[in-house]
């Protein structure tokens, strides 16, 4: 449970994170990073309201951020008696743009060195143009995840591979008590 691990981020995530995001009028990333990882209360608010489920508490998520719209970029903790670091992050947008965007935290760094964050990611930043890599967060990826250098795209591509029923799961949850997305 959230409540009794830190809520503190990993040194490479917070380093990622410090400085905020430029959105440059659309142009940039929509991203912003919160000051710490929600509280299981928090987590779990979060997520009955956006699914309309009251039996679900998201406690399998970190969430550690949002978009302009409200959707978050979380931990996923799927991966059995792996540490945090080692599982996928994921986005789960407010007008349904769902996706693990990333197998692990070394990926997410060169994700978001690559110019691309939690959303364009999600929503297939593909069809918005080119991201532009950020030299700040390919610092911190050289410093933290040396050697995994990738292109954003193999990094949404590998995750999305490795974790194809990310969206099912979510979906799959009761109808008779899932909100509509963008309702």
């Amino acid at each position: 449970m959230v409540e009794e691990e830190s809520r503190e981020f990993p040194a490479a995530l917070a380093a990622a994170l410090a400085g905020g995001f430029d959105y440059d009028d659309g142009d940039g990333v929509d991203f912003e990073p919160f000051p710490e990882f929600l509280s299981a209360g928090e987590t779990a608010e979060w997520f009955r309201a956006w699914t309309g489920n009251p039996e679900v508490d998201g406690a399998c998520f970190r969430v550690f951020g949002q978009d302009g719209t409200g959707g978050y970029a979380a931990f996923w903790l799927v991966r059995e008696g792996r540490g945090l670091v080692e599982q996928p992050v994921v986005f789960m947008g407010s007008e349904g743009e769902n996706g693990v965007i990333s197998r692990d935290l070394a990926d997410f760094l060169w994700l978001l060195a690559g110019g691309v964050g939690p959303w364009e990611a999600g929503a297939g930043y593909e069809a918005e143009g080119e991201p532009r890599p950020d030299a700040a967060r390919e610092a911190v990826a050289e410093r933290f995840a040396p050697g995994r250098r990738r292109a954003p795209a193999e990094v949404v591509a590998d995750a999305g591979a490795e974790f194809p029923g990310f969206d099912e799961e979510l979906m799959g949850l009761p109808v008779s008590n899932r909100r509509v997305l963008g309702d």
